[in-house]
């Protein structure tokens, strides 16, 4: 049995309230963050919505979308 990656849909006539949807977090190059693994660092390249290229001073990491342990400074 295989999981699907796709959101359930939501019916408008459902008596339970519309699931929240938080946009994806948006990086420029150039911006400051912090990441939960890697520490501080500043954002080198990005790819658009697959991943950002994060330079953390003793590495360069790319860091895949949708950055649940990376934000903006």
């Amino acid at each position: 049995m295989t999981k699907s990656s796709a959101p359930k849909r939501f019916l408008p006539t459902s008596p339970f309230k519309a699931p929240v949807v938080v946009p994806p977090q948006q990086f420029a190059v150039g911006d400051q963050v912090t990441h939960d693994v890697h520490g501080l660092g500043r954002v080198i390249g990005i790819e658009v919505g697959i991943a950002t290229v994060v330079d953390f001073g003793s590495a360069q990491q790319r860091i895949l979308s949708p950055y649940a342990k990376m934000s903006k400074l």
